[in-house]
């Protein structure tokens, strides 16, 4: 556990998906001994992630360590959103269409400020599912042209500040003819013919947590919550 501040968080974790149609996407759905993929493993397929203290990002989006990556990877927009069965209109078959297998042309990058919930992306060297478990402090980027999908976990809450480099684009484009022929997947599968086969994604090994340099936090815009900016996930 690392302690920032006054706020305890915990690493990221993430395993191998152990797929079990009969039970519920919101499990944890891990194998038993579980199989778990360390954090370089995860970045060795071009996800990213930071444990940043979420006191007060809510509040001011710019400040701190979250402003300094913002700032960083140009991530000029955000906005905040909460899916629960209270906020979210149709729930149960929104987090179903979350849950839909695809991609986006953007990087997909989300700071989790309360609740929490899973990403599964698609390790294209052996179609596996990697479950990622996201919560409060755990900021992640998934590349564009990667195959993944979202699900809250059994506590059905969680609260995120979405990030964007430019104004958004919401389309989820599912795994198909269109999905492979766009720029961005033809893109992401040059990056992911250059990971080193011969060596196991899924070998126990110590986690360690990405780092950043010391920028100036960078002016940004609050995007208007609505029925289609909650469409996707």
């Amino acid at each position: 556990i690392i302690r920032l501040f006054n706020h305890s968080i915990t690493m990221v974790q993430a395993w191998v998906y152990n797929d079990q149609p009969e039970v519920d996407q919101r499990e944890s759905h891990q194998y038993t001994p579980n199989q778990a993929v360390p954090l370089e493993s995860l970045a060795a397929l071009g996800v990213l992630h930071w444990t940043i203290d979420p006191s007060g990002c809510e509040e001011d989006p710019c400040k701190g360590e979250l402003g300094r990556i913002r700032n960083e990877r140009s991530y000029k927009n955000h906005d905040i959103i909460t899916v629960s069965p209270e906020k979210l209109p149709n729930y149960e078959a929104k987090i179903k269409s979350f849950f839909e297998e695809h991609l986006h042309e953007d990087e997909e990058i989300r700071f989790c400020l309360e609740g929490q919930g899973y990403f599964d992306v698609r390790n294209d060297l052996d179609s596996k599912w990697i479950r990622i478990l996201v919560k409060s402090g755990d900021m992640i980027v998934l590349p564009a042209g990667m195959y993944h999908r979202f699900t809250l976990d059994t506590s059905n809450y969680i609260k995120v500040i979405r990030l964007f480099q430019d104004a958004p684009r919401w389309e989820a484009i599912n795994r198909g003819e269109k999905a492979e022929a766009t720029p961005a997947r033809k893109q992401y599968l040059d990056f992911s013919n250059e990971i080193d086969t011969n060596k196991s994604l899924y070998q126990a090994s110590a986690s360690a947590s990405s780092t950043t340099s010391v920028g100036v936090n960078g002016e940004s815009f609050i995007l208007q919550e609505g029925a289609k900016s909650i469409a996707n996930y």
